[in-house]
């Protein structure tokens, strides 16, 4: 007999990438208690840099490492956006509490280079954990 493993109520069923957005999503709302400007930024996430929006003419150009997150400035109609990719993440980590930390921190750097501030202004928490 085929069928799911578990109703889909069931935490069983959230899918990595739906798991991978819940954690974006709780730490921009973590951050939006203290900057409410950012309920006027857009967080997307993408699996891996270079497709989509994000791919711009200097999109990661002479980078060595693939980078986790970025800061796309509003242009072209659309707002400030943050982008987080989630495949380096994911394969940085091995737990989920590694991942939320990960995803945290550089939620928090992009946060930081939109605002122009410290990552540690943004959260004092940054770094600590």
């Amino acid at each position: 007999m085929r069928g799911p493993i578990a109703p889909p109520q069931v935490p069983l069923s959230v899918t990595r990438a739906d798991a991978f957005v819940d954690l974006v999503y709780d730490s921009r709302d973590r951050l939006e208690r203290r900057w409410p400007q950012l309920s006027q930024v857009d967080f997307l996430i993408f699996e891996v840099p270079g497709f989509g929006p994000d791919d711009g003419p200097d999109a990661s150009v002479g980078e060595e490492t693939v980078p986790l997150g970025r800061v796309l400035p509003a242009a072209g109609g659309h707002r400030d956006r943050i982008v987080i990719y989630r495949r380096p993440v994911e394969i940085r980590t091995k737990t989920r509490d590694e991942r939320a930390l990960l995803v945290h921190e550089v939620v928090v750097e992009q946060v930081a280079e939109l605002l122009g501030l410290a990552p540690e202004s943004v959260d004092p928490r940054y770094g600590q954990e």
